[in-house]
């Protein structure tokens, strides 16, 4: 195959042999991570143009109606040319004058027009928008962590998350439940998993009490997250404070997404527990944070897990039915609901 062709074409020849080589379309489907119905289209390709045919294809329409003729758009063109000054609302306008309301294009299909043709120039921002960008070239440069609070148990308990990813390969390195979520708990969690995987040249977290001392009143005070900081040599950077954007995750980047994620997810499969080891054939004895990384981020189809994580172990929430009202029965002589019975005890007027 020759250097154009992607890899993703190298793909879908393999499954196309798998499939020739007798293995069955749903088990190459399921391997590849696509639809039954994706194989079959990939083999009918290879069967008539073979391995050219399985590149991608234009899904440009063959025919469009709908479309504006050239002889509209060499008018529209001609009209700007001669009044410089003209915009889409006065062509649009003029068009309409000259082939009546119904025949005329919209203002917004003019101005699609004079950008397809480039006779708009692109004005500049008076205030033009910065963007600062958390995303590193390289592993262990910058960590993110975050606490997701709402994780729900199998039990029914609540506790909070401990989450942290890397922001490069955007791997979990951080995954721990705490009761209470105190500075001490969250340090910890932070030192077993610099154990685990390695010292961050940074770390980007909120502005919470948990990661910062800066906005403690009446003096600033440093934390534990901080000193430990700054015994590593991690640097220590902090979200812009009273933002939006800092309690709907985006300044955090990805962490803020998977602390949606994983709070909503945990409502509908509650996280398992570890059992306590047992004196039992083949117990195999695991972590919460292996478990909390599987449920996090499953394997894929057709890649297989380490065996220090298994699949967590969920079990559904409870739903209690709702109890139907029972309609009040009507009396069978007026057919209206009976009276309630009145109580026979009399108040003592004075």
């Amino acid at each position: 195959m020759g250097e154009d062709v992607g890899w993703w074409v190298e793909q879908r020849y393999r499954a196309v042999l798998e499939v020739r080589a007798g293995s069955p379309v749903a088990e190459v489907a399921d391997r590849y991570g696509v639809s039954r119905q994706a194989v079959y289209r990939w083999r009918r390709r290879f069967d008539e143009a073979g391995v050219v045919g399985l590149a991608d294809r234009s899904r440009r329409p063959r025919s469009s109606p709908s479309r504006t003729t050239a002889t509209l758009e060499a008018e529209i063109a001609g009209l700007r040319r001669e009044h410089p000054r003209w915009g889409a609302r006065r062509i649009a306008y003029e068009l309409a004058v000259t082939h009546g309301a119904e025949a005329a294009p919209s203002r917004a299909t003019v101005h699609r027009v004079l950008v397809r043709h480039e006779l708009v120039a692109p004005q500049e921002q008076r205030r033009p928008r910065t963007y600062k960008r958390w995303a590193r070239e390289t592993p262990m440069a910058l960590w993110q962590l975050d606490l997701v609070g709402g994780v729900h148990l199998a039990g029914g308990r609540e506790v909070t998350m401990v989450s942290g990813i890397d922001n490069h390969s955007r791997s979990v390195v951080v995954a721990a439940l705490v009761v209470v979520p105190t500075g001490r708990a969250v340090t910890g969690a932070f030192l077993a998993a610099i154990a685990r995987s390695g010292v961050p040249s940074e770390v980007l977290t909120d502005n919470g009490k948990q990661f910062t001392g800066r906005y403690t009143r009446p003096a600033p005070v440093e934390v534990l997250f901080e000193r430990t900081c700054r015994e590593l040599g991690i640097t220590a950077r902090l979200t812009k404070r009273r933002s939006p954007d800092e309690h709907r995750g985006r300044s955090s980047g990805s962490i803020g997404r998977c602390a949606v994620s994983c709070s909503t997810r945990s409502r509908r499969s509650p996280i398992s527990t570890p059992p306590r080891p047992r004196s039992m054939p083949g117990y195999r004895a695991t972590t919460t944070s292996d478990r909390i990384r599987a449920w996090t981020w499953p394997p894929r189809p057709g890649c297989s897990a380490p065996d220090r994580r298994p699949p967590p172990v969920r079990s559904p929430a409870p739903h209690p039915r709702p109890r139907r009202l029972s309609t009040p029965r009507r009396s069978s002589a007026t057919g209206c609901a009976p009276r309630p019975a009145r109580s026979r005890r009399r108040v003592r007027q004075r």
